[in-house]
This record gives C-alpha cells, sequence and structure tokens, in this order.
C-alpha cells in the first residue's frame, strides 16, 4: 500500500466488537447473582442484553429483569434515556458487585475469544500506519489484561473504566486517548457495536463504524441513526484505510 491512510486511528470498543466476551460475562453474573439468592439461570442473549455500560449498569438491568421489566425498557438503564428502576436498592447492586467484579476478574478468559478475523484486521492497520487503540467500560485492569492476552502487540493504548474518568458514553475516554495519540478527532474513527457505541462517537465528534455480529442487533443501532455498518473483520480495513 502506498499513500496516507484515511484514518490515521481506530479506536475499538472491546465487548461485542473485538472479543466475544458473553459467555463469560454471563457466567459471572449468574455466579454474583446466584450467591445471593436472586435468578442464576440467565443465557446468552439476557448477558448481551445487560452489558455495554459497565459492571454496575449490568447488575442493576440483570436484578430489572429479575423483576419483569420490559426487555426494550432494560436497554435504559445506564443509558442517556436513564430507565426508573423497579424497587432495586443501589445497596444491592453493591454487595453483588462486590462478588462479581473477582469473580469475573478471575474467570474471564474462559469461553472469551476474538472474532473472526480481528488479530489479523490489526496487524494490517498497524502495518498501514494507522494507530489502534481499545476503550471500555470494563475496570481498567481487565481491558489491559485482556487487550494484551489476545491481541499482544495489537493495541498501542488500552484503557478502562478509571476512577475519575467518566465512561462511555462521556467522550472522556476518548479524548484521553487522542490525545495521548497527538491525533485530531476529524482523523479518527470509533468502531463499535451498541447503543452506547452509537453515542460515545456522537459525543466524540468522530465518524463510527458499526459491527453486526455484538451484542446488539443492527436493527436496533440502525433506528439511533448509525450509518455504516460491516458483517466482517475484512470489512473494516478499506473504510479505515481507503
Amino acid at each position: 500500500m502506498t499513500g496516507k491512510p484515511h484514518y490515521k486511528a481506530a479506536i475499538f470498543d472491546m465487548d461485542g466488537t473485538i472479543l466475544d466476551t458473553s459467555e463469560d460475562l454471563t457466567s459471572a453474573i449468574n455466579y454474583a447473582m446466584g450467591f445471593f439468592g436472586h435468578r442464576s439461570d440467565f443465557v446468552r442473549e439476557d448477558g448481551c442484553l445487560f452489558f455495554g455500560s459497565g459492571a454496575h449498569t449490568a447488575v442493576q438491568r440483570a436484578l430489572a429483569l429479575e423483576a419483569g421489566m420490559d426487555r426494550a425498557q432494560i436497554l435504559k438503564i445506564g443509558s442517556e434515556t436513564n430507565a426508573i428502576l423497579p424497587g432495586i436498592e443501589e445497596s444491592e447492586v453493591q454487595r453483588i458487585l462486590q462478588v462479581y467484579q473477582p469473580y469475573y476478574k478471575a474467570h474471564n478468559a474462559i469461553r472469551t475469544r476474538p472474532y473472526p478475523g480481528i488479530p489479523a484486521l490489526l496487524t494490517r492497520l498497524r502495518e498501514a500506519g494507522v494507530h489502534t487503540a481499545v476503550v471500555s467500560n470494563k475496570p481498567d485492569n481487565s481491558v489491559v489484561q485482556l487487550a494484551a492476552d489476545y491481541f499482544d502487540k495489537g493495541f498501542e493504548l488500552a484503557i478502562g473504566e478509571t476512577e475519575g474518568i467518566a465512561r462511555k458514553p462521556a467522550p472522556d475516554m476518548n479524548f484521553l486517548i487522542l490525545h495521548k495519540l497527538g491525533i485530531d478527532v476529524r482523523d479518527a474513527v470509533y468502531i463499535g457495536d451498541t447503543e452506547i457505541d452509537v453515542a460515545t462517537a456522537r459525543n466524540t465528534g468522530m465518524d463510527c463504524i458499526m459491527v453486526e455480529w455484538g451484542f446488539r442487533p443492527r436493527s436496533q443501532i440502525e433506528a439511533l441513526g448509525a450509518k455504516v455498518f460491516v458483517s466482517s473483520a475484512e470489512e473494516i480495513y478499506p473504510l479505515v484505510v481507503g
């Protein structure tokens, strides 16, 4: 390849975008919920519904589904149109989180796998001179660990939820990445799979590419105004490099 890439940097979401973490996330939620006598038979589809806005929101959503809340309303929990929780106490959310977080940290790589083509895509992007980074609402230590374990040197930077930095859909983590890379927001593209990612890209002022293999169906994301979708990792390369 000759010439300069269309974008100088590609920032990726983690869960549902580069890694299929759904089985390990669901197992951890089931363990933590069951530890306190709550419903603990959630399946992968439920886990995909719960996650996208961090562990705190995931526990809230699990408790809401247990209480009979409509699935469409559950997605509003932790979003920009936050739903009212059906009698869920914050103290109970915190109690479950205290079990969930260490359990997931110790069991986050049992059935987790990169999506097909992602490792090769990252290699090609780096070879083309594109900076790569990952931004996630997972705890920072898990994000750094998983990025290193599954992608070796595929990412220059990896950032997760950190005290003092607003989580997605706030633009703060993206701005931090761009600052560290020395790249203007107009020269970067954001790649994700959920409504949180659409909002994050919009709030940052970045172009975005949405993947169809993640935690939300295309129809749901399309309704939010997303325009660019890919059904395979290979389709991302020409959109980024040009």
